[in-house]
């Protein structure tokens, strides 16, 4: 696996890439299995898998929550290495946000609902390395997991609005093996906190298969000990966000 850190040098190695299609993972690192899940797909549908590895400090409203987030770049790297990732990026938020953040990507409705309604210009960061981690890239097919729904939704509006030849693969929510969506943050979660952490899906699943009204899955929630931000049901999904101590978590189910 070739390890890349400048965006000149990604750059090169994107105009010398042989013949075949690309597949594309970006990551804030702290990985685990859902993200490599999505490394061994990409490779899977590709003639090479490429990812990067950027915590950006765009998405985070809160210093605080950027501060906690977890790194674990080393480990990362080895983790990559065996998912059979051909070339990891690892770029500077320097480099990436050279003009200091001053052109962004702007969405005026989905990203101003949930996540977004918590999350003042949290999408406004996502979207915008995105669209530079693909314009760098420029692979044929990204890969995108749907814990994440509200992103996926936009990602792929994302390119559609802005013609960008890439392919948005939307890839199933892995779980651990009591339901918690596999995250990131997950680790932050004590002990007591992560035994508890499993009601989200196991109460958002039950809602769904009996038919329960947004607001009874709400205060289900909030009586397994959540504190609750949201549940809510578009395109087909129940989307609920939760904080658990310090650490939110989300969910969905179809």
């Amino acid at each position: 696996m070739k390890i890349v850190e400048g965006v000149t040098e990604l750059v090169a190695e994107r105009r010398a890439r042989g013949a075949g299609p690309t597949g594309f993972v970006p990551t804030m690192g702290a990985l685990h299995d859902a993200h490599l899940a999505l490394v061994r797909r990409a490779k899977a549908e590709n003639a090479r898998a490429w990812a990067s590895i950027f915590v950006n400090p765009a998405q985070f409203n809160d210093p605080g929550d950027l501060a906690r987030y977890p790194r674990t770049v080393e480990k990362d790297l080895e983790l990559l290495r065996a998912a059979g990732c051909d070339l990891a990026f690892l770029p500077r938020p320097d480099e990436i946000y050279g003009d200091g953040y001053r052109y962004r990507v702007t969405e005026n409705e989905l990203s101003l609902e949930l996540e977004g309604a918590s999350r003042p210009g949290h999408f406004d960061g996502v979207l915008t390395v995105v669209l530079k981690l693909l314009m760098l890239a420029r692979p044929e097919r990204a890969y995108f997991g749907e814990k994440d729904f509200q992103q996926l939704e936009l990602v792929e509006g994302l390119v559609r609005a802005f013609f960008v030849d890439t392919e948005i693969v939307r890839c199933p929510t892995v779980r651990e093996a009591d339901g918690l969506a596999m995250s990131s943050r997950n680790r932050l979660l004590s002990p007591a906190e992560r035994a508890r952490a499993p009601a989200l899906h196991r109460v958002l699943a039950q809602s769904v298969a009996e038919w329960w009204p947004a607001a009874d899955a709400r205060a289900a929630l909030g009586r397994e000990g959540f504190e609750v931000d949201y549940v809510a049901d578009r395109d087909g999904r129940r989307l609920a966000a939760v904080r658990l101590g310090p650490v939110r978590l989300i969910d969905n189910v179809e």
